[in-house]
């Protein structure tokens, strides 16, 4: 108590210096903002021993062209125009490859003689289409100088495009929703607070908080794109409360102390184990993402904890700092509450209590299993919906040559015996369209001295041989996983583990099974780590099971909702969600518990829980509602689904949570009356720090 009574102190008397050092990291963090990279490549946060991952840098080293990433539809073009229309694609730079009908039949030669497998891969009823590969860093201007030279009558689609259009969309879209967002917990703050500059005060604390946290992501060089979107939009929304609830403990304490220092030093001292307690929940729910194999996880957990972290420093230092310069103001801009006396609310909570405990109960089994039944998507393939440019022209062009991919295949140069038996065994299978390789081409019989450079360089490298699979399924989905782990068996009969295999469906194959394995490993870890803080900050065993509960019910009914619509969720969302959603509203039951107890050593059971929610809804329903309604904004602007659905995720379980912890924690907290108002003593941790203390009081001493 000595060690915090002596940090506020010095926060209080250095209060210039502290909002002067805050300005000045805000003021360099701002323009630090713009150096972060941003990636839009889901793919790109697969763990790096993956296979596809492998699989692509070996295709990059071997071979200067790289795996096709968009589709390229041109309508009503002969032989001849498709061609020119591919040599001015093949030109565009940042293109380094264009592959079409020309690089496997002869399109001299009447079409009739031709394959048909793969002839209808690029060419059907005059129509073009053409795989193109674009390369990382240009994906937005090839795209843009593509659709000069096709026009807008024709159409382009697949994971390059999607990239490009997510990295020009998002950061406008993203910019409306914190625009949005800011003005609504404004209007919050102004309704729930007694002055009219306390709102200012609270924005400009969690302004510098999260432009410093923004900025200081340049740390990590690059982050991504849904970590972009929703790092400062979350951390507005979580931390709201820590200066509310401060501002509130500040005005208590000037009752009670005449000096405005010595009370925002009490209120500093009073307010610590809560706003800290509350604080570390939540950071501790998001730094369970490290743990996520898929590397998105610990991108997005670093960057919340590391931002809720900031706001804890900034709630302790610079607001109080700033509130000490500007509350002759507050007392000069009083006006009277707008909230109506919430007494009679806290009655009828209790009134209805046991009816919506019943009702929670009889939910939770059929949440949770509905919870764990959702249909996924877990590529990119559906993060743009069929109303967007994007989702129309894939639609067009599937219509026209269905939903088709390409894998390419490396097998070791000069077995190729072993080439052409593969090479057959993958051909016949139903979902394979055809297969194009050195032995197909040309014959396993021919020296390579007497074949053309450009055929050996397609088809060739030193070490490897390619196969350009083309596959008759989606990018994702039942068959596709199941046909690419087939046609990995193969190879692995005939070329051990010396072959690649990638692609963009290969890529989402390796990026579900690499998110599902992690799923119950962030969970499990989260709840644990959550339930011994509360268990040390609470004294208990029993309540900080009671309010894991209630959060992990919230949950459930969150994550049941699309099952019960039957929509099918992004598997990375519903990863996300439940580490955020834990981190970021178990502080409603935190505060509830708290103020529960807090009554309880001045009034009875009854009159404890009617009161409790009475003193508790206006701090828990302005952190709510921000959370709700900053999701519910992200949900309904974003165009990129993957960002809409975490957003609607995020609104609607900051909801759920919100009406579990208003409606059916009080009722528990008085029916286990007994367990949430004794202490837990933990004797060996009390034994442990006595005898340290004691030692460090002996060694004091001897200095002496």
């Amino acid at each position: 108590m000595r060690a915090k009574e002596f940090v506020f102190t010095h926060v209080i008397k250095h209060k210039k210096a502290i909002i002067a050092l805050f300005f000045i990291l805000a003021f360099f963090s701002f323009p630090a903002r713009d150096l972060v990279s941003v990636n839009y490549d889901i793919s790109d946060y697969l763990p790096k021993e993956t296979h596809s991952t492998k699989s692509i840098e070996a295709l990059g080293k071997e071979f200067s062209d790289g795996i096709p990433n968009a589709r390229v539809l041109v309508r009503d073009v002969t032989l001849p125009e498709a061609l020119e229309y591919k040599h001015k694609i093949s030109e565009v730079e940042g293109v380094s490859s264009v592959t079409w009908l020309d690089d496997f039949v002869d399109t001299t030669l009447p079409l009739e003689n031709a394959d048909k497998s793969i002839k209808d891969v690029y060419y059907k009823d005059g129509n073009a289409l053409f795989n193109v590969a674009i390369q990382k860093q240009a994906r937005i201007d090839a795209t843009d100088k593509i659709r000069e030279i096709i026009g807008d009558k024709n159409a382009m689609a697949g994971s390059a495009v999607s990239t490009a259009v997510a990295t020009v969309e998002t950061v406008k879209e993203v910019q409306l929703i914190k625009i949005f967002s800011v003005i609504f917990v404004l209007l919050i703050l102004l309704l729930t607070t007694r002055s009219w500059i306390e709102p200012v005060i609270v924005l400009i604390g969690l302004g510098v908080a999260i432009i410093i946290n923004e900025g200081s992501n340049l740390i990590f060089g690059e982050i991504s794109f849904v970590t972009d979107a929703a790092t400062g939009i979350l951390q507005l929304a979580v931390s709201l409360d820590y200066s509310v609830f401060l501002i509130h403990r500040f005005e208590e304490c000037r009752k009670e102390v005449g000096d405005e220092k010595e009370a925002m030093i009490l209120a500093l001292k009073r307010s610590s184990q809560s706003i800290l307690g509350s604080g570390l929940t939540t950071v501790i729910g998001f730094l369970a993402l490290v743990l996520m194999s898929l590397r998105l996880g610990p991108d997005m957990g670093l960057a919340l904890a590391k931002g809720v972290a900031i706001s804890l420093i900034t709630v302790f230092t610079f607001t109080p700092a700033l509130i000490m310069f500007m509350f002759k103001l507050m007392d000069k801009t009083r006006h009277k509450s707008f909230i109506p006396d919430l007494t009679g609310f806290g009655k009828t909570v209790h009134k209805y209590a046991i009816p919506m405990l019943i009702v929670a109960l009889i939910l939770i089994v059929p949440a949770f299993l509905a919870s764990r039944s959702n249909e996924y998507d877990f590529g990119s393939s559906h993060i743009y919906s069929k109303g967007t440019q994007l989702g129309k022209e894939t639609e067009e062009i599937n219509k026209i040559f269905g939903e088709k991919d390409v894998y390419v295949l490396l097998a070791p140069k000069g077995k190729t015996a072993e080439q052409k038996a593969f090479s057959k065994e993958v051909g016949d299978m139903d979902k394979v369209s055809s297969v194009v390789s050195y032995v197909d081409k040309v014959g396993a019989e021919i020296p390579d001295g007497f074949l053309d450079k450009e055929i050996l360089d397609k088809f060739q490298s030193k070490r490897y041989s390619r196969m350009i699979i083309s596959v008759d399924v989606p990018y994702e989905g039942d068959d596709t996983f199941n046909l690419i782990q087939d046609i990995r068996d193969k190879a692995k009969d005939h070329f051990g583990k010396d072959y690649y295999l990638a692609g963009e469906g290969v890529s989402t194959y390796d990026l579900m099974r690499t998110a599902t394995s992690d799923l119950e490993k962030v969970n499990i870890v989260a709840i644990i780590a959550i339930f011994l803080v509360l268990m040390f900050t609470l004294h208990s065993l029993i309540v900080p099971f009671i309010l894991v509960l209630c959060i992990e019910t919230a949950i459930w009914l969150n994550l049941a909702v699309p099952y019960f619509n039957g929509h099918p969720i992004f598997y990375i969302a519903y990863l996300i969600i439940s580490s955020i959603q834990l981190g970021a509203t178990v502080d409603y039951a935190i505060l509830m518990t708290d103020k529960y107890r807090e009554n309880r050593k001045l009034l009875a059971r009854r009159e404890s829980a009617e009161k409790t929610v009475s003193d508790v809804t206006v701090s828990i329903c302005t952190s709510g509602s921000a959370l709700t309604v900053v999701g519910l904004l992200m949900g309904n602007i974003s165009s990129n689904q993957l960002l809409a659905q975490l957003g609607f995720f995020i609104g609607r379980g900051a909801l759920f949570s919100l009406t579990i912890v208003m409606f059916v924690l009080p009722e528990v907290l008085y029916i286990f009356d007994r367990f949430a108002v004794k202490e837990t003593r933990f004797e060996f941790i009390k034994k442990f720090l006595k005898g340290k203390n004691k030692n460090e009081e002996h060694l004091e001493g001897a200095e002496s």
